[in-house]
């Protein structure tokens, strides 16, 4: 293993992709995610990289053209953020159904209107639905960790589904940190070579996502959803082996000083570790509190939360972002109604925090542990945008 090396994290990632070997990348450019595809131009320009890199006129098309070279055998990445995400919609529904593999990276940015190049997590949220696997992570070394393993994970032969890991924007994509870059022969052991087990080959014609009568349909999406939960075993299993080569470990949940806390306070991406400085400074004042780390987020998993949180009191559940019309955040709903089945639980509190970009600090984790316990005491049932100036 090589030394620390400080780089950009929008780098270490293309760095990663380079490391991976991908023989496709389309891609158009949006901020915060621009750096990404630009370095990776680059590494292929100056033969760095041997893949083909396709410059196309929208998101959209960037993802159109991932599932063509996908489907024929291709290893495919692709990058985006906020709008170019939700122009991609229409096609990131395509991908799990025919059991692509194409890894996206999404530096997270808020969603218009008003415009906002600034991080929350509107983009991914608006997505959670379409079937992809979806990681978030916290720091730069997590970025380029995660990604040499979305491609491991989606192209395992019982997996075969599409991988988006998620990074904060300019939060994440565009800090210098120090990152461990492993050598290439590793990460060839950790990541063989790319081979489907049915791709387009006109050969040995095949026809893919063809049109689906009722009598088939529901069968179809049942089989994707199928393989969707089934692929956490094989997450487990892949980061077992990172971890084993590597020396760095993961997990889909994480906790911090979370074994006798009352209280836990629940994150994802860059904030948790600022949510962890608070949880020292409260701990030092006697506070019993603790942090929840979700790391997999699609598929979620349900026992390894329940078993985070199991002898909690109170969880405050930070979002950053919100669902209209609903009064709650969209990770606060999916959390409650995990839990609402349960004889014994914790009591649920939401918030929404940090949206367009808005600094995230140590206080507002406090401000939020403090609400919980008033909101304990007076049993009240509450969901709250932390911060409005009113």
């Amino acid at each position: 293993m090589a030394g620390r090396t400080g780089i950009e994290v929008s780098l270490a990632l293309s760095e990663a992709v380079k490391m991976a070997d991908a023989d496709v990348i389309a891609a158009y450019p949006i901020t915060p995610q621009t750096h990404i595809v630009e370095h990776l131009a680059e590494l292929v320009a100056d033969g760095h990289l041997d893949a083909e890199f396709v410059p196309v006129e929208s998101e959209h098309s960037a993802m159109s053209a991932c599932v063509g070279s996908s489907a024929a055998g291709a290893r495919t990445f692709t990058a985006t953020s906020s709008q170019g995400l939700a122009l991609m919609h229409e096609i990131l529904y395509m991908a799990p159904a025919l059991r692509l593999p194409i890894i996206l990276a999404v530096a997270n940015r808020a969603l218009s209107a008003p415009i906002s190049i600034w991080n929350d997590h509107s983009d991914i949220m608006a997505e959670r639905d379409t079937g992809w696997i979806q990681l978030f992570a916290e720091n730069g070394q997590e970025v380029f960790d995660l990604t040499l393993q979305a491609f491991r994970i989606g192209e395992d032969p019982q997996v075969l589904l599409p991988v988006a890991v998620n990074l904060d924007g300019f939060t994440l994509s565009h800090v210098i940190e120090p990152v461990v870059f492993p050598e290439q022969k590793v990460v060839d052991q950790f990541l063989p070579v790319y081979r489907p087990k049915v791709r387009l080959d006109p050969a040995k014609p095949v026809s893919m996502g063809v049109f689906g009568i009722p009598e088939i349909y529901t069968e179809t999406k049942r089989a994707t959803e199928a393989a969707l939960l089934d692929s956490k075993a094989v997450i487990l299993r892949v980061w077992d082996e990172f971890e084993a080569l590597f020396g760095r470990k993961y997990r889909p949940i994480e906790t911090y000083r979370a074994e006798d806390a009352d209280t836990l306070l629940v994150a994802m991406g860059s904030v948790s570790e600022t949510a962890m400085t608070a949880v020292d400074e409260m701990r030092a004042e006697g506070k019993k509190v603790g942090l929840v780390r979700i790391r997999l987020w699609r598929p979620f998993p349900d026992e390894e939360f329940k078993a985070a949180v199991a002898k909690a009191r109170v969880l405050g559940v930070v979002d950053r972002s919100i669902t209209p019309g609903s009064h709650a955040g969209p990770v606060f709903m999916e959390i409650r109604s995990l839990l609402y089945a349960l004889p014994e639980r914790p009591a649920v509190f939401g918030f929404s925090l940090g949206l367009g970009g808005r600094d995230v600090t140590r206080e507002n984790f406090k401000y939020i542990y403090d609400q919980c316990q008033v909101l304990e005491d007076t049993g009240q049932d509450r969901y709250e945008m932390v911060g409005v100036m009113e």
